[in-house]
């Protein structure tokens, strides 16, 4: 893997707070957004490619996840059902961005150069040709690939998340990582170093 995210919180005292907010002591819930606040803007920059709207976005998950914690039970890791809500959010970000940016074309062509979300995202953390391999990834493949290989969930937590068995995930992610070779090849380039730990990330 690339990276390690280290919750500051051990796993008795989560599930503390966590009753703590159920029971009504909402102050708690300060401490849980405190633990899991960096790594989630790290995985909703990835995905949203722009600081203030990473910001943002984390804001509107934790109010979710907040609206939503008497719900929460702990069959569930609490990072996976957490992720699950962030998930959903910046799909739903990028796929409304993704509208937008037709009718601006639509009514706007000669105005609209700027790069999309995805575009801004392969710019900043990968080479040109890895990029282009990514943008033709569509946006579930790709927040998969970021959820597994920056955010190093395992299977079980992405199918908690992606609402997916962990095998079928785990052959969605060969096939992902198959088609981003076999792009890379056709253009007869090598990734770079950090290319080539996230091709080899072992899956």
């Amino acid at each position: 893997m690339l990276t390690t995210h280290y919750n500051p919180l051990e796993a008795s005292e989560l599930e503390r707070l966590i009753s703590a907010v159920q029971a009504g002591e909402t102050e708690h819930y300060a401490a849980i957004v405190q633990a899991f606040q960096q790594p989630l803007y790290h995985y909703c920059w990835r995905m949203l490619a722009n600081r203030q709207d990473a910001e943002d976005a984390v804001q509107d998950i934790f109010v979710k996840a907040y609206e939503a914690i008497a719900g929460y039970v702990p069959k569930v890791h609490f990072s996976a059902w957490l992720y699950r809500i962030a998930y959903h959010h910046c799909l739903n970000l990028l796929r409304r961005r993704r509208l937008q940016k037709q009718w601006l074309r639509l009514f706007r062509p000669s105005e609209m150069t700027a790069a999309s979300a995805e575009e801004e995202l392969d710019n900043r953390l990968y080479t040109p040709a890895l990029a282009a391999a990514l943008a033709a990834l569509s946006l579930e493949e790709r927040n998969l690939l970021v959820l597994r290989v920056f955010e190093e969930k395992s299977y079980a937590e992405l199918g908690v998340i992606m609402g997916k068995k962990p095998d079928a995930l785990k052959k969605r992610m060969s096939r992902i990582k198959q088609k981003i070779k076999q792009q890379l090849q056709n253009k007869g380039e090598e990734a770079w170093s950090e290319s080539a730990s996230i091709m080899n990330t072992t899956i």
